[in-house]
């Protein structure tokens, strides 16, 4: 391409400070380096994380930074040493890598990679973004709320060219990490096909009922309408508890409750939302009777491996993921966008940044 060795100015949602809107900025992204790639971002979703990290969490060190890290997009050029893909390939970049050669990525017990973003130490220098004259921190190492971003290739995936991708963008975290999750478990979204008798959704959220039942729930709970925990009405409900249960909202009394919530004797739990804030807690009985309380990050897939076989998976249509996209935005309407989670409006709110 033209444009491949050279740095291209483009538009991307700035993050300069925690807690501020995003502010659209002209930025420079410059040429891959060795071992990099440099992709066009077709379309990026705005993934709970991404509030988390400029909400909540507010690392000190962690502005300016470019957001997003749910995109799919068009290899625009590559960096030396890069083999596995080419100019015009369409890939989905992922926040957790898979470089092959680690003894985790060796490993079939775990799809952890010892150079994954979270396991490394980032102080932003790697960054191709700068903007105004200043580094630009590159969020996950993917930053997708840019037209353009430079991403290692160990955290790139390359698609089949047939997949749209402002569907499959949204297979770059949050589908993944719960379907991963409830299948490696045989539970929640594969219930339906498992035989489960009952899959039951928990959420604040009124609105979420109708939604949750077209992935299968056949029951949906709200605990603000019930005066006692939350546990103790799925204990109700199911003769004593659930035999498993998934956690997706980074929260530590929910991940209490819903280990709570798990039967005694073989209950199994799983925690899928991300936090750092606060410590998680529960009395010892409720492991000691038998309930097992683990964690699972990007659903246990093996990232580069994983996205590839579950785009195959959506065109094939054995995974939902057109019915999780409640809005499509623009980038200049980021900021409505992140209004949207923040309030619990949407599910997933697809941006579209640039025609394929």
């Amino acid at each position: 391409m033209a444009t491949a060795g050279k740095v291209i100015k483009c538009k991307a949602a700035v993050a300069w400070e925690p807690n501020k809107p995003l502010v659209i900025e002209e930025i420079e992204v410059a040429p891959p380096q060795a071992n990099e790639v440099r992709i066009k971002i077709v379309a990026t979703a705005v993934c709970h994380s991404d509030l988390y990290y400029l909400l909540e969490a507010m690392p000190k060190d962690g502005f300016p930074t470019v957001l997003g890290h749910e995109a799919a997009g068009i290899v625009e050029s590559i960096g030396p040493g890069v083999t596995e893909f080419q100019p015009g390939d369409k890939v989905i970049p992922i926040f957790l890598s898979q470089c092959r050669e680690c003894r985790f990525c060796k490993s079939p017990k775990t799809n952890q990679c010892e150079k994954s973003w979270f396991n490394v130490k980032h102080d932003g220098k790697e960054s191709r973004f700068t903007c105004k004259g200043k580094k630009v921190q590159s969020f996950t190492g993917t930053g997708t709320f840019s037209e353009y971003t430079v991403v290692n290739q160990i955290a790139v995936a390359k698609i089949d060219p047939t997949a749209p991708l402002d569907k499959v963008c949204l297979l770059g975290c949050g589908i993944c990490t719960g379907y991963g999750a409830a299948t490696e478990l045989d539970c929640l979204i594969v219930h339906q096909t498992a035989g489960a008798k009952k899959i039951i959704a928990v959420d604040i959220n009124p609105e979420k009922s109708e939604k949750a039942k077209v992935f299968g729930a056949t029951d949906f709970v709200n605990p603000k309408d019930h005066d006692k925990p939350i546990s103790q009405v799925l204990a109700e409900m199911t003769n004593g508890g659930v035999d498993y249960s998934l956690e997706c909202t980074g929260n530590v009394g929910v991940m209490r409750s819903a280990l709570e919530s798990c039967i005694w004797a073989w209950g199994v739990s799983v925690i899928v939302g991300w936090t750092e804030l606060h410590d998680v807690a529960t009395r010892p009985v409720q492991l000691i009777s038998g309930r097992t309380w683990k964690g699972s990050v990007f659903g246990g897939f093996k990232s580069k491996d994983g996205v590839s076989e579950m785009v195959k998976a959506y065109l094939d249509k054995k995974v939902k993921v057109d019915e999780f996209i409640t809005h499509n935005m623009t980038l200049d309407q980021i900021n409505d966008a992140i209004e949207l989670m923040k309030h619990s409006k949407c599910i997933r709110t697809v941006l579209n940044i640039s025609p394929e």
